[in-house]
């Protein structure tokens, strides 16, 4: 411990998740507010943009995305409960500090960092932007779904003499589609330059498909995918971290976040009429969401970081 630090305690709150439709979007709504407010207590090397751009995904996948963003040489990690052990002992700096960090259950301890910390540029302007616009959580949802309907409305009113093209100009070809009056214009996609700079997880998502946009993940009915795979109508999910090193306890948190995410990614995708696919590194990991969901899509990429 240093004479000089000045030591604040992250305080790992879990979060309950509900699958009633009613709730769904107002509880992703709280999830996001308690992310940023959870991540505010660390130190972040890129200003905090990256925990920005994930803050809408459960802890875990947020932690796991922007886990290479945080300040190291400011955090240590403290596995107060023994949960977190690795098999392998070259990843056991990282595997630790993953694991403690994510975990969804209070644990006073494990996480602590030196020095003062001042809330990152880009998760401070979020919080100041959400005060703004919302008086409390619960006013925040119904008044914005009300503007987007009431917008979507007035959208559909403009007569359409004829389909719009499928693409642009300078978007690559896509494989052609039928087009009819119930296919919103969201489900044709656009590259969109890949969400962070995890130079393994990019490469992967770009050769093993592989990719008809490198260099890019694809937008899709608003849901950012790894890529869109050359030739066919398939969105991919890219996953190269090393699952077998977690502890079984973090293994189960992860696949159990993973599956949820999966699922509304395979729903977005088929909506819009594209399958839904998962890549991942090893074996391991995809018979661990297959036992929890068998109807998924997974293959294994080999890929590795």
């Amino acid at each position: 411990m240093r004479i000089h630090a000045c030591i604040a305690i992250l305080l790992l709150i879990s979060a309950c998740a509900t699958t009633d439709p009613a709730t769904k979007a107002p509880a992703a709504r709280g999830r996001r507010i308690g992310n940023l407010q959870r991540a505010a207590a660390l130190p972040w090397r890129d200003g905090g943009k990256c925990v920005v751009r994930e803050a809408s995904q459960p802890w875990p996948i947020l932690v796991e995305r922007c886990y290479r963003a945080l300040d190291h040489d400011r955090v240590e990690f403290h596995d107060t409960e023994g949960r977190c052990a690795v098999a392998s002992s070259g990843a056991a700096a990282v595997g630790l500090g993953f694991c403690v960090l994510a975990a969804p259950e209070i644990v006073v301890g494990a996480v602590i960092v030196l020095g003062v910390v001042v809330v990152a540029v880009a998760i401070k302007e979020e919080l100041d932007a959400y005060e703004l616009r919302h008086h409390s959580p619960e006013e925040a949802g119904p008044a914005r779904e009300t503007r987007v309907a009431a917008r979507e409305v007035v959208a559909d009113r403009k007569p359409k003499l004829e389909p719009e093209p499928a693409g642009k100009g300078w978007q690559p070809p896509v494989p052609p589609v039928p087009v009819d009056r119930t296919r919103h214009a969201s489900c044709e996609p656009v590259p969109v330059p890949h969400a962070g700079e995890d130079d393994a997880h990019n490469e992967c998502a770009d050769s093993f498909p592989p990719n008809r946009y490198p260099g890019n993940d694809v937008l899709v009915n608003g849901k950012r995918f790894d890529a869109l795979q050359v030739g066919v109508r398939v969105l991919w999910e890219i996953k190269t971290y090393q699952f077998d090193t977690y502890s079984d306890y973090l293994k189960e948190r992860v696949i159990e976040q993973q599956v949820e995410e999966f699922q509304e990614d395979r729903h977005i995708a088929e909506a819009c009429g594209y399958r839904f696919v998962v890549g991942v590194s090893s074996a391991a990991h995809k018979e661990a969401l297959l036992r929890l969901d068998p109807s998924l899509q997974i293959v294994v990429t080999g890929c590795k970081r």
